[in-house]
């Protein structure tokens, strides 16, 4: 639990102290926002805003991980290694379309294909290398069963290992790119997805010390194996998540409105990248998603709206995701913000009921 405590702590004093430092190396070089003309009124007052916070909450999160390892001279495990090496890569793909952004000045960054080459490329390597590596105990990293609270009957290996993999990359590929870009979408609000993220990582800091606590490899209920859980090292997962959860507290406190900098895609793609990674690798793919419902109301509102617009000529949103709509309703951002923390932290608790749910399910009936 220390180590835990330790990785928390370092990435919110990390972020929480660092992040003038890059506020004010990004104002010197002058990497501000460029803010969509189609938007709300009230944002074109965020022109020039620093961008590319994320950088900081990366930073944070990698030595928040170090640091708890290194307070108890243990070596990361490879659940742990491969869940950095996804949110790293995927915040270098943010970066580069931030720095494609403020170069060019334009709304736009990479081209579509280029950010689907660059994905696919850290999606696969992620996917292949987390079915290898198998502990003393023959776990590895990730399944190849579809998951809920834990691993269900569904198997993507149904019909073969070769098959398996081939099935498992399509479906890990799916879930990052689909985190991703839902948070993605969320960060458009000063704070919104920041302290949104921040619960939903505090949410899998518990299910990882959870698991731990009630892990197979340990020997915790080993007479009946369907209330432990099946997780190679769920605590190098939660040091991860509680390191995230302290980076997004510590980043929030310059991010929240009025913003003094934005996390910018560089954040939000590494974020949504962790989301997907924690989901995998603890297997809570689907519960994931109700942990995450604010983030899949506004993909979801962006699909509905897109899908409305080509099919019928009209829109079912003023404008998508679904935080813009409520600005042109009349609601202040500060509002939307508040209320949607609060429909964010709802799904986390909703999630975290249904995760304990299905525990005592198995321990009741097996």
């Amino acid at each position: 639990m220390t180590a835990i405590l330790v990785a928390a702590a370092v990435g919110l004093l990390l972020t929480l102290l660092g992040t003038p430092l890059l506020i004010r190396f990004l104002h010197k070089r002058e990497y501000g926002q460029f803010i969509r003309q189609d938007g709300p009124q009230g944002h074109f007052t965020k022109r020039g805003t620093p961008t590319m916070g994320g950088l900081v909450i990366i930073l944070a999160t990698v030595l928040g991980y170090g640091a708890a390892n290194l307070i108890e001279l243990r070596t990361p495990r490879a659940s742990g290694i491969l869940l950095i090496f996804l949110i790293v890569g995927l915040g270098l793909i943010g970066f580069l379309d931030d720095f494609e952004k403020i170069s060019k000045q334009r709304s736009l960054g990479l081209r579509a294909w280029q950010k689907i080459a660059w994905q696919a490329l850290i999606g696969i390597t992620f996917s292949v290398t987390a079915l290898r590596f198998a502990d003393r105990n023959g776990l590895t990293p990730a399944s190849t069963r579809v998951s809920f609270a834990s691993d269900t009957n569904i198997d993507l290996a149904f019909a073969g290992a070769g098959v398996g993999l081939v099935l498992f990359v399509l479906w890990a590929n799916f879930l990052i790119t689909a985190w991703s870009n839902a948070v993605n979408l969320t960060d458009g609000l000063d704070g919104l997805a920041a302290g949104a993220s921040a619960m939903v990582f505090g949410a899998y800091t518990l299910i990882g010390v959870w698991q731990t606590n009630q892990s197979c490899n340990y020997g915790h209920d080993t007479m009946v194996p369907t209330t432990c859980y099946q997780v190679r090292d769920p605590r190098d997962l939660a040091m991860i998540a509680a390191a995230l959860m302290g980076a997004c507290f510590g980043f929030l406190w310059w991010n929240a409105s009025p913003a003094k900098i934005f996390m910018g895609d560089t954040g939000s793609l590494a974020l949504g990248g962790a989301v997907a990674g924690l989901s995998i690798l603890t297997r809570t793919e689907f519960l994931a998603v109700i942990l995450g419902g604010l983030f899949l109301a506004e993909v979801m509102s962006d699909i509905i709206q897109i899908v409305s617009f080509k099919s019928t000529g009209r829109r079912v949103f003023r404008m998508a995701p679904l935080h813009h709509h409520f600005e042109l309703g009349g609601w202040t951002e500060v509002n939307v913000v508040i209320r949607f923390w609060i429909i964010a932290g709802l799904c986390v608790i909703a999630g975290l009921g249904l995760f304990y749910a299905e525990y005592l399910r198995q321990l009741i009936f097996g």
